[in-house]
């Protein structure tokens, strides 16, 4: 018998929902859980993305989202209430502002964003920003793929997180 712990279960904490630890016999990892998860080059598909919304892949608490920026191009401005943001820039430069704080952001930096924090992305290169983000728990519908900021904005497409996961 082994006793988990997990990622997700910490992280819901931080929530306000306490960690529960889980006792996973041999038999429910055998015949229980049959989702194969998304492993993939992340460096990889970020660097091939050119859609500025690309949603991957969604589980129940956390979703990855492929992100392009073109050259003078930001998010916008929001405030997510219900969920934490992670970033990780692969290729570009940038602006990330938090709560009104500007940091410069290029290859390999790291942002995470608070439920509650006033933020933006800004590309102030070049060259697209190629980022990819992590929201917990999900925000978008699964699957969706925005090419155009425009497209991502457009208020007669509903694309709020609608409970269904990848798998």
């Amino acid at each position: 018998m082994i006793i988990m712990d997990s990622f997700i279960e910490r992280m819901a904490a931080g929530w306000g929902v306490p960690a529960k630890k889980r006792v996973i016999t041999r038999a429910s990892r055998e015949l229980g859980n049959k989702k194969k998860g998304y492993v993939e080059n992340i460096e990889r598909a970020t660097l091939a993305n050119n859609d500025f919304r690309h949603v991957v892949y969604t589980a129940k608490h956390t979703q990855l989202v492929l992100m392009s920026l073109n050259p003078g191009e930001d998010i916008g401005e929001e405030v997510h209430n219900n969920v934490d943001q992670f970033f990780r820039v692969e290729s570009g430069e940038g602006i990330v502002e938090i709560n009104h704080v500007r940091h410069r952001i290029g290859p390999a930096t790291a942002i995470i964003v608070p439920l509650g924090a006033l933020h933006n992305v800004i590309n102030t290169g070049k060259t697209d920003l190629r980022l990819y983000t992590l929201y917990a728990p999900p925000h978008h519908m699964d699957g969706i793929i925005r090419q155009t900021k425009a497209m991502a904005n457009n208020p007669m497409i509903k694309e709020s997180f609608n409970g269904k996961t990848t798998e």
